[in-house]
């Protein structure tokens, strides 16, 4: 039983990696739509991309190629459109909400920051995210971890301290977001443990909750009438841009959730860290807005020492 937890963990932590991967395309993808192409609704590219994902999940649990939880059977004939009881909707409704909020601000938030500055300071959610687990769980780290967190906050904070693109609407926004995603996390790690659902029920939990409420927001804000008279809304490079975001969201939403429900919220936002070489280097290639200079390598470098010294630690069980 010991080996089989370990290798659940371990396929749940190669999730945590594939998240790395999967978000820094997403990140560029959605800099593309809100900036390159100047599209000015990001609440109605979190719509298309939840309808994507709510689409893709009934599909292949009407085909009964996955389950929504883990004591399902593949081969019950189940003739609610929900595919789970109402108890159990109701019982996601806090995350739902957090997602919503995460959703809504993390999209915002990329608008106004370049991507390099982006990426460096959205790695300070690792300190919101341990605050947050203990006030909700009375989660607490050892020194060793600890330690290792605050190498990554001080290595942000140095990357960042040269950034001349200073905007004080984005960085609010996107502390906010910081704030938003820890709260997001900690709520799938209590809510997939007490609703019985896996990553891809949660999902479409998540999905089904959410989705009318965006559309009416995306309404009452005008944006649905923005986005048909947007000029390149049938633009080849658009609507390619457009569909990868959605796809790609469906696989970095079931890795958040794999790797949270199994592991923790903190290794979650972690393993994120992992996507910054990666992030910076496209988006001073794609982007820029950021010169090169000697602090901000120091810093990553920084942050990518703390995050392997946390997967050392979390592996030897410190």
């Amino acid at each position: 039983m010991k080996n089989w937890e370990n290798f659940v963990r371990l396929v749940s932590w190669t999730a945590g990696r594939w998240h790395s991967f999967d978000i820094v395309l997403l990140v560029m993808f959605n800099k593309a739509a809100l900036s390159t192409y100047s599209f000015p609704c990001a609440d109605v590219i979190t719509l298309f991309q939840m309808i994507c994902s709510c689409a893709f999940l009934y599909a292949l649990r009407r085909w009964k190629l996955i389950s929504f939880s883990g004591a399902e059977s593949l081969t019950i004939t189940d003739n609610s459109i929900t595919f789970v009881p109402l108890k159990t909707l109701r019982r996601t409704l806090p995350l739902s909400l957090t997602y919503l909020l995460y959703m809504l601000v993390v999209m915002e938030s990329v608008r106004g920051v370049n991507v390099p500055m982006y990426t460096t300071l959205r790695r300070t959610t690792v300190v919101f995210t341990m605050i947050v687990e203990y006030i909700l769980s009375g989660q607490k780290y050892t020194a060793p971890v600890v330690g290792s967190v605050a190498l990554i906050v001080v290595g942000a904070f140095i990357a960042g301290a040269r950034d001349l693109s200073f905007d004080s609407y984005g960085y609010a926004i996107l502390f906010l977001a910081n704030i938003s995603t820890a709260v997001y996390l900690a709520t799938i790690a209590r809510i997939g443990k007490s609703s019985g659902l896996n990553s891809f029920g949660l999902m479409w939990c998540n999905g089904i909750i959410c989705g009318p409420i965006v559309l009416f927001w995306a309404y009452f804000r005008g944006d649905l009438d923005m986005t048909l008279n947007f000029p390149y809304l049938f633009s080849p490079g658009f609507l390619v841009v457009l569909l990868l975001s959605c796809i790609l969201a469906f696989f970095l939403n079931y890795s958040i959730f794999l790797n949270t429900t199994l592991n923790s919220a903190l290794t979650q936002t972690i393993c994120g860290n992992l996507k910054d070489i990666f992030t910076i280097g496209l988006g001073w290639m794609l982007f820029g807005g950021l010169p090169f200079d000697f602090l901000n390598v120091v810093g990553q470098l920084l942050g990518f020492i703390g995050s392997g010294l946390y997967a050392y630690y979390k592996l030897i069980g410190k």
